[in-house]
């Protein structure tokens, strides 16, 4: 085991000095007011985007989020044992989380929206895909740290891994009471930073920067590890239940189009929307009919799914009345 970690230490990816690299850490990840300014400029760049429900805005926004470096710092303090870049990294940390927080529940309770669109629900459901893509862009920001050469993806990263955006939501959830969508993003944000801090501790390692000694005294790889496996539950279950209703989704696609509309050739099914947190699940079918569509023909196309899914389903139809227009009518 000695031989393999020597061997690692001497072929390590490494292009910086530890020193060296342990200062531009350092200076990195301090509480300045360059670093709150960032915070808070990202912050509401981010939470106006959500409001709006505008992607270009959030990407904007994760570009400008500074908290990808107090983590890179707080990877390998925790690695090296080195306190004060612990102390540095973790208030930045802190400080910044707490911060895009209180920014963005503030922002959400003086909107006051009734509902959200779709970029604040779609982080609300972490699964282990957020996971993975976590690790991936931890090890491209931490390998980036190290090849100063390549600095230029950092954007790209932050705009994979999205810290803010996550936060965001959280803050404008709880704006509104919504303590279920607020967990959801916490546990996405709580995810990121995992799987960046693991992704760190990995290329460190490799590139030879963590001293045997030092690294057999660590727990950092333990509590790292721990925490990795202990969301995998969540997100995993998670995931199964995405996978289950896109199946479901497509099943009752599938029947409306082949089954429920065959004696309704006039029926054109423009929209659907399947709602799982009702019980029993509700879907709202957005039509487009001739002749208008009964009660009677509801309670069939319930039936038919029922009878096709094994689950009863309240379907809802919103219709719109359509004639064709000719010019020698």
């Amino acid at each position: 085991m000695q031989k393999i970690w020597q061997t690692i230490k001497k072929n390590g990816l490494g292009a910086i000095p530890i020193l060296k690299l342990r200062q531009s850490l350092l200076e990195e990840s301090k509480l300045t007011q360059h670093y709150l300014v960032l915070i808070l400029a990202s912050c509401l760049i981010a939470t106006l985007g959500l409001l709006i429900n505008s992607t270009a805005v959030i990407i904007g926004a994760m570009i400008v989020a500074p908290l990808m470096l107090p983590i890179r710092g707080f990877s390998f303090a925790t690695l090296e044992g080195d306190l004060e870049l612990l102390r540095v990294s973790s208030l930045a940390i802190i400080f910044g989380t707490i911060l895009s927080l209180f920014v963005s529940w503030m922002v959400g309770a003086i909107v006051g929206l009734p509902e959200f669109g779709s970029e604040v629900m779609s982080r609300t459901q972490p699964t282990l895909i957020d996971l993975s893509i976590a690790v991936v862009a931890g090890a491209v920001g931490g390998y980036a740290k190290i090849r100063p050469s390549i600095g230029d993806a950092i954007p790209g990263v932050a705009i994979s891994v999205a810290l803010m955006p996550p936060l965001c939501v959280v803050g404008l959830s709880l704006s509104q009471g919504d303590i279920s969508a607020s967990s959801g993003a916490m546990l996405l944000y709580i995810t990121n930073l995992t799987g960046i801090n693991l992704a760190c501790l990995g290329v460190y390692v490799i590139s030879g920067y963590a001293r045997s000694s030092e690294f057999s005294r660590t727990l950092s790889w333990g509590v790292s590890i721990f925490l990795f496996l202990l969301l995998a539950i969540p997100l995993g279950i998670s995931f199964w239940q995405l996978s289950g209703k896109t199946r479901a989704n497509n099943s009752l696609k599938r029947i409306l189009v082949s089954r429920a509309f065959l004696n309704r050739p006039d029926i054109k099914l423009t929209q659907s929307q399947v709602n799982w947190k009702t019980n029993p699940p509700s879907i709202t079918l957005t039509v487009q009919v001739r002749e208008d569509i009964q009660p009677e023909e509801v309670q069939e196309v319930e039936k038919l799914l029922k009878d096709e899914m094994g689950q009863p389903f309240t379907v809802t139809f919103d219709v719109t009345l359509s004639h064709l227009v000719k010019s020698s009518d």
